[in-house]
């Protein structure tokens, strides 16, 4: 197969990104609709959601095996490791944030906003004081589909900050209609979040939006990073040197850091998020509708854990 069966150069700053030999490798298929991937490093292995069949997946590097990690699962979505190296996952059906400890055990980090319960957590990361960050679009209660179809009790879609110290949840993003992705820049200065709300109502965006972070995890400004070109973006990693590999409708897009899209790893599915694994973090996981994807590349992903 050519090179332009797999990635699409916009920009001469994406052709050093790839090697033109790599293909996009489909690792399993068999999902519903795959999500969340996160990467454990002292195992070798990837963890994924396949969210309607309320189970999350298991692909081991060693052996290329894949098994049923966790059913049910909560419909769980996005996962991210915390800086101790236990899971947090966001779950639509369980409709909060939820950790697994060392043991095994999964506890409830956050559930609820005022006493009302949240709507579906979606996608989460963790900062380096430990604080937890994560978006509450309403898909996982739109349907029976992705969760439990239910009404919004707040009424509004937010972007949460979860304080290390005191477990205390504060809204920090509340002027998006669907947040959704989300990711924080190396230095942790700015956090980057994706705006699906495009799915309810085409006056809606469908874009990556980009704050600025206070000392105080506060967030100022909000501007326009990129606006989708193909599709939604979902959820999306930075590599080590602050390109966001973002998922979209027809693949995986990458921008530079100044916001230019200098290219595409092409899929034929539609993907939903990625995650950088790897004993050198260089292949890109992709979870597309149905399957799982690979593809080595020449960066590596940036490590938040």
């Amino acid at each position: 197969m050519a090179t332009s069966d797999f990635y699409e150069v916009l920009d001469p700053r994406f052709g050093r990104l790839f090697n033109g030999n790599a293909q996009v490798d489909k690792l399993w298929t068999g999902c519903r609709w795959a999500e969340g991937p996160a990467y454990f490093a002292a195992g070798q292995y990837l963890v994924w959601s396949d969210i309607p069949n309320d189970r999350m997946m298991r692909y081991d590097e060693t052996d290329g095996s894949v098994s049923v990690f966790r059913q049910p699962a909560g419909n769980t979505n996005g996962h991210t490791l915390d800086r101790q190296g236990r899971l947090v996952s966001c779950e639509h059906g369980g409709r909060r944030v939820s950790r697994t400890e060392h043991d095994g055990t999964v506890v409830t980090v956050v559930d609820r906003f005022e006493g009302k319960r949240l709507n579906s957590p979606n996608d989460v990361v963790v900062k380096s004081d430990d604080s937890i960050w994560f978006t509450d679009p309403t898909y996982g209660i739109d349907s029976d589909y992705e969760g439990n179809k239910a009404e919004s009790e707040i009424g509004a879609c937010y972007v949460y900050r979860v304080d290390r110290a005191t477990g205390s949840i504060t809204p920090v993003v509340t002027d998006m209609v669907r947040p959704n992705g989300l990711a924080f820049s190396r230095d942790e200065k700015q956090l980057y979040v994706a705006d699906t709300g495009l799915t309810h109502g085409a006056a809606h965006a469908k874009h990556i939006k980009v704050y600025d972070v206070g000392a105080d995890g506060t967030l100022s400004g909000g501007r326009e990073f990129a606006a989708c070109t193909a599709g939604l973006f979902d959820g999306f990693r930075l590599d080590t040197d602050g390109r966001i590999w973002t998922s979209a409708g027809d693949g995986v897009h990458c921008y530079d850091p100044d916001g230019t899209l200098i290219g595409k790893v092409k899929v034929p599915e539609v993907v939903a998020n990625v995650c950088f694994g790897g004993p050198k973090r260089n292949i890109l996981y992709i979870c597309g509708t149905t399957s799982l994807y690979a593809v080595r590349l020449m960066v590596s992903g940036h490590r938040t854990y």
